[in-house]
């Protein structure tokens, strides 16, 4: 389904938005486990290059090294999906599955992947697992994997027992994460910028990930009404409602979000430039001057008068789906795609560790933070200073490199592993 790209409107700033938050409160440089959120244990089954593998960790900064291909990003991928979402490479579940050499076998992908962990939080341990539902197989063929059985589907598991929302997630698990491929965040389109965003909001109001849910789900259901020919003004109209309703609620969350950040990052300073943030969207734009319940009536009306050509293009011309974040250098007024890699690779960094502050601020204990080769394009200043930020705010990161070396500054305080193949090297913790 194409959904378009996002409309050229005028940006609207951060600066336009409430001002009674709380951003700028200080932070205790001395934050120590009792604050902080993080994994006393993980375990994986049948999980990309994992076997089995179960992992005894500590709170502070893991260090991952191990040559390419190890299974370094694809153990940041399990934690990340512990959280609401897709993860942090977005992949189909079936996607997931290990793959031998053989496809048969109590470990060939057959049973579903799997992902648990003991979350250590200010209110006590937690329980969370999630995996595929293996009553829906994954079809090897020429089309790159079919299903049978329906659409594939995720199960999830709070403290041993089944929930139905991925929501329950985000309620124990705030996570945020960089990857070397959002280096080019800035450069392309608005849905990956839209996608962080939408991970940022979680880490203050975990309801967002279902908001975002039945949104998407209402969006498919009109593109298919409309591209099937029907016209039932009944069920569009009630679907336009609710796409009108979620959208409002989405675009107020995103805007509290981008409000939160910009206060905090109006005081950043050091090596991380301010980065200034920004939106742009039809809700978010009339948000400024109108009630909520008249954002929806316009949204829903623009909505029903846009049938035909929607069925035309498919999507929607008006929604959330079409939200943009912007981010400038706050020094220069450089709008973050013309800035230099190491100057986009900051900006996110700086981005990143504001909303890791404010998260703590609000509910009490930092998100972990996934850095997935987080030392390429930063100099040796940017990485003692990111590593000096980590410590202060007391979180779990964790870090992945090729090689310990560039990390020399973080080494005397980080639970060190090497990874080869699927396989855990402890060189600080022992490991089953």
């Amino acid at each position: 389904m194409s959904l378009g790209a996002a409309p050229s409107l005028a940006l609207h700033t951060a600066t336009c938005m409430r001002e009674d938050v709380t951003a700028t409160l200080p932070v205790d440089a001395t934050a120590g486990p009792s604050r902080t959120l993080w994994l006393s244990r993980l375990s994986l089954s049948g999980f990309r290059n994992f076997r089995d593998i179960e992992l005894a960790l500590e709170p502070g900064p893991l260090l991952l090294t191990g040559p390419n291909g190890a299974g370094k990003t694809n153990l940041l991928e399990a934690v990340s999906l512990l959280s609401p979402g897709r993860g942090l490479r977005a992949a189909r579940l079936a996607d997931l599955d290990r793959r031998g050499a053989s496809n048969f076998g109590p470990h060939s992908g057959s049973t579903g992947w799997a992902v648990a962990a003991t979350v250590q939080t200010p209110e006590g341990p937690r329980d969370v697992g999630t995996g595929r539902d293996p009553r829906v197989k994954p079809v090897q063929g020429g089309d790159g994997g079919r299903l049978q059985g329906g659409r594939e589907r995720r199960t999830v598991k709070l403290d041993g027992a089944f929930v139905t929302s991925q929501q329950a997630l985000g309620e124990v698990v705030r996570c945020v994460w960089l990857t070397p491929q959002m280096d080019r965040l800035f450069e392309e389109g608005p849905s990956a910028r839209r996608r962080f965003l939408d991970r940022l909001v979680y880490g203050f109001d975990p309801a967002h990930s279902g908001r975002i849910a039945a949104y998407e789900t209402a969006l498919r259901e009109r593109s298919r009404i409309l591209k099937d020919g029907l016209r039932d003004p009944a069920w569009l109209t009630a679907l336009e409602a609710t796409l009108a309703e979620k959208a409002v609620a989405i675009a107020a969350a995103r805007r509290e979000t981008v409000a939160r950040l910009a206060s905090a990052l109006s005081e950043a300073d050091g090596p991380f430039p301010r980065a200034d943030l920004g939106l742009a969207g039809d809700a978010e734009a009339w948000l400024d001057d109108l009630a909520a319940v008249e954002v929806e009536e316009r949204l829903a009306a623009r909505l029903a008068a846009d049938r035909t050509q929607d069925a035309e293009t498919g999507g929607a011309r008006v929604g959330a789906h079409r939200t943009d974040l912007a981010v400038a250098h706050g020094r220069s007024g450089m709008p973050a795609a013309h800035c230099s890699s190491g100057e986009q690779k900051a900006l996110l960094i700086s981005v990143v560790l504001a909303h890791a502050r404010l998260v703590r601020l609000a509910a009490g204990c930092g998100p972990l933070l996934l850095l997935d080769e987080v030392a390429a394009h930063l100099d040796a200043a940017h990485r003692s200073a990111l590593f000096e930020r980590l410590l202060e705010l007391g979180l779990q990161a964790w870090i992945t490199g090729s090689e310990p070396e560039p990390f020399e500054g973080l080494l005397p305080h980080a639970q060190q592993v090497t990874l080869h193949d699927g396989l855990a090297l402890p060189d600080r913790q022992a490991f089953r």
